[in-house]
């Protein structure tokens, strides 16, 4: 028999708070391709609470939510391929099929036909234990602590894809990043900074402007979101990491150089945005959605942080049973990096 706990999401909306359930119960061991791992850690993203919000329509209720998660492999299925007991993984978004031509292109979170996206279609690391597929998960180093590694794939992991697969950033460019005190805004400084970019940070409240200058941004722009673009001293950017959305998704083009690039993956509210389409083809620009990164882009991202360690920020730590509460402080904005909730 285990001690299992894990936090479930009985229906969709801020009405009623997620119930965390614990049980003595005997583990159900993994089949087919199938890995079970005992968490360590699960960060909270933003990205679950549109979950929560019921923006996805085919989320399977009830459900664990998360998927931010770090942990050690306890069992492995007859097929499992990848890893091995005691093996220590981190979780991507998704798996993937190996086969269709994104993954064949090295885009295998654009997956045409694996299906297995933890807290939306299977249960995710808000838990004691995880089981999924083997191809959600990519390997960790013993180094990393588990509340900084937890969040690594989706923070660190999106602006670098973001910022190099598809912003193309070089040494001497110049990145805006916008929502710069979250967790993905944090790390895209870093990123971009190791890239070799001169980092211009947007963020709404002033409070913010020692933390992010630490973490090796050039210049601080304090704004709501719509006029950050007159205000660029270091000139048009080469690329923007756009981490908030249509409140900044405006300002965010207009701050772009002819020919620029805008890495969108932030859609913090569910209003639309408006385009001027007139202005994107004279100037030449690019928007480009980013998401999940590839067990490709993590060793990259591991590589950096061994050369150069990166500084994790961890807002606070959480035990799991705190899960509602964790996600209703997320939801509220105005967070220094991850809340990160602890499983054991």
């Amino acid at each position: 028999m285990t001690s299992v706990r894990r936090a479930r999401m009985n229906e969709t909306g801020w009405d009623k708070d997620l119930v965390v359930e614990s049980s003595d119960e005997t583990l159900a061991q993994p089949t087919g391709n199938q890995v079970l791992v005992e968490v360590e850690a699960c960060a909270v993203c933003y990205r679950d609470c549109i979950d929560r919000a019921g923006r996805f329509k085919f989320i399977q209720i009830p459900i664990t939510p998360g998927h931010e998660a770090v942990g050690r492999v306890a069992a492995i299925g007859p097929d499992v391929e990848d890893w091995a007991v005691g093996d220590r993984v981190g979780t991507l978004h998704r798996d993937f099929c190996g086969k269709c031509g994104p993954c064949m292109q090295g885009n295998q979170s654009l997956c045409e036909t694996a299906a297995a996206l933890l807290g939306l279609l299977i249960d995710g690391g808000y838990a004691s234990h995880l089981l999924a597929p083997e191809r959600c998960f990519y390997a960790l180093p013993e180094a990393i602590p588990a509340t900084e590694a937890a969040g690594l794939h989706c923070t660190f992991g999106t602006s670098y894809r973001g910022l190099r697969r598809f912003g193309g950033v070089e040494s001497g460019q110049h990145v805006v990043v916008t929502g710069a005190n979250g967790g993905v805004g944090s790390a895209a400084i870093q990123v971009a900074a190791r890239l070799g970019a001169t980092v211009t940070a947007v963020v709404r409240d002033a409070a913010h402007g020692d933390y992010i200058t630490g973490l090796g941004a050039d210049n601080v722009i304090v704004d709501a979101g719509d006029r950050f673009h007159k205000q660029l001293t270091a000139g048009p950017a080469d690329v923007v990491m756009d981490c908030v959305g249509p409140p900044t998704f405006n300002a965010s083009l207009r701050s772009l150089r002819a020919g620029g690039r805008m890495i969108v993956v932030g859609n913090v509210i569910e209003e639309q945005a408006s385009v001027n389409l007139g202005y994107i083809v004279t100037r030449g620009l690019q928007i480009i959605g980013s998401s999940g990164a590839t067990r490709e882009d993590m060793m990259a991202v591991l590589d950096l942080h061994a050369k150069r360690p990166f500084a994790i920020q961890i807002d606070r730590e959480l035990d799991l049973a705190e899960a509602d509460h964790a996600q209703r402080l997320v939801q509220a904005g105005g967070l220094r990096g991850r809340i990160v909730l602890v499983s054991h």
